[in-house]
């Protein structure tokens, strides 16, 4: 199968290109490779809250992940079987962090949209209203009842 290779310098060089990416590797099942990850910040690379999305996206489609560190600034996602389970997300695994616990959930939701089973997602240690991020409460009270109108069950 080719990769999917994705510079993560363009547009505004940030997380939200890795986060995207990765939700559609794992949805789709397509190998991932980024470079320039994050290298329109000032510090460039995974920030451990990113560390924790690749994680996150790993777990829920069995990927094979090489580069996974904080302040790699390449990536390669391999992703082998998308399912659903019991999965928890620790944003702080690495080292303290208010990462955007909110962020982490917009990467594994869609794919796990898909999965055969059901899930439960618990995210640990994380910011809830971090800048930048969506609120946890607009999470809750916006985005989750609008996905219900979907007639999707979310909780």
């Amino acid at each position: 199968m080719s990769w999917v290779t994705v510079d993560g310098s363009y547009g505004e060089g940030g997380g939200q290109i890795l986060r995207s990416s990765l939700a559609l590797s794992a949805l789709t099942g397509k190998p991932l490779h980024i470079f320039n990850i994050r290298s329109g910040r000032k510090n460039p690379g995974l920030r451990p809250q990113h560390l924790t999305s690749v994680r996150a996206a790993a777990s829920v489609c069995d990927a094979k992940v090489d580069g996974a560190k904080v302040n790699s600034t390449e990536l390669r996602f391999e992703p082998t079987n998308l399912r659903g389970g019991s999965f928890v997300m620790d944003v702080s695994a690495d080292q303290p962090s208010a990462g955007s616990g909110t962020l982490v959930f917009q990467t594994v939701f869609p794919a796990l949209l898909f999965a055969k089973q059901t899930s439960s997602v618990r995210i640990i240690r994380c910011g809830t209203h971090v800048p930048f991020s969506p609120p946890y409460d607009y999470i809750a009270l916006v985005f989750l009842p609008a996905v219900r109108r979907w007639a999707l069950t979310v909780n």
